[in-house]
């Protein structure tokens, strides 16, 4: 036994194991299961749970780090782990398409600001509805807590209407709007034509915000205003059909206060942006 251990690289304990497992019929072999003491729900307990996730989220598409995130308030404090597992067994993953290899990246600049009203970002989409055809949705984004703090919709995507996320910005966390309110604050965005227009540079300048225009696909670019738009399309743009744009633009307000209080951050500790900013504040609330 010690020189067959030694030539195939096995412990005396595995190989005794091996054996005494191989001496008991399949069909008489116990179940596999959680190793270690028991949690807070046995498997199918959770799997119960699990299911109820989704269902009171106001968001859809969520995955397991989510899940999981969500259960613990409740009490349910598994592993991550233990939450994947039942949602990969009974399919409440959400469905994700692979991604490919990238090279490496030409510098290794962030866009992460380290305070609240540092750094906006902010960027423009498009969708469709069914009384008034094409609109244009722009977004304002905070670089540090990830909040929306600017949705914005009209038909026309000109530089006047880029202004609209920036200008509820600054109204809802500056308190008002004047000159040099908004001082010490940097606007990221691509270089569209309605972001670089006189009009578009002029009212910013004149509340105090400075203009940073980003690069094509590095870490510098507009990275967070884009990454901001996936999460409006897939739980609203793309879910919903809307006839007139003032339909589209009071779901847009619904859904940037829900976004802002309960959409989870996984590298804020799965806190929904508006807890980042009163947790950074000390618990004071935004100017109104």
């Amino acid at each position: 036994m010690q020189r067959a251990c030694r030539i195939f690289g096995l412990a005396r304990a595995t190989a005794d194991d091996l054996k005494a497992r191989e001496a008991v019929p399949p069909e008489q072999r116990p179940a596999p299961g959680k190793r270690g003491p028991a949690g807070a729900a046995t498997d199918e307990g959770l799997v119960v749970h699990v299911r109820r996730v989704p269902a009171e989220s106001p968001f859809t598409g969520e995955g397991y780090r989510k899940a999981w995130a969500r259960l613990r308030p409740q009490g349910i404090r598994a592993a991550s782990g233990r939450v994947r597992r039942p949602m990969r067994g009974h399919h409440l993953r959400a469905p994700r398409r692979g991604g490919h290899a990238r090279g490496p990246k030409a510098h290794d600049g962030t866009i992460t600001a380290e305070e609240p009203d540092a750094l906006w970002g902010t960027d423009r989409t498009t969708t469709v509805t069914t009384g008034e055809g094409a609109v244009h949705v722009f977004v304002a984004v905070d670089h540090r807590t990830c909040e929306c703090v600017g949705l914005h919709a009209a038909k026309r995507g000109d530089r006047f209407e880029a202004l609209g996320p920036l200008r509820q910005g600054v109204r809802g966390h500056f308190g008002g709007f004047g000159a040099g309110v908004a001082r010490g604050l940097t606007t990221r965005h691509d270089h569209g034509s309605n972001y670089l227009g006189d009009d578009f540079r002029r009212e910013p300048a004149l509340l105090g915000m400075a203009s940073a225009p980003g690069f094509v696909r590095e870490p510098q670019g507009d990275g967070r205003a884009e990454r901001f738009i996936r999460t409006p399309k897939g739980q609203l743009l793309w879910v919903r059909t809307f006839a007139p744009v003032a339909e589209l633009v009071e779901a847009l307000g619904e859904f940037e206060r829900t976004y802002d209080e309960r959409w989870q951050i996984g590298r804020h500790g799965h806190r929904p942006p508006s807890q980042v900013r009163r947790d950074r504040n000390g618990g004071v609330p935004t100017a109104a």
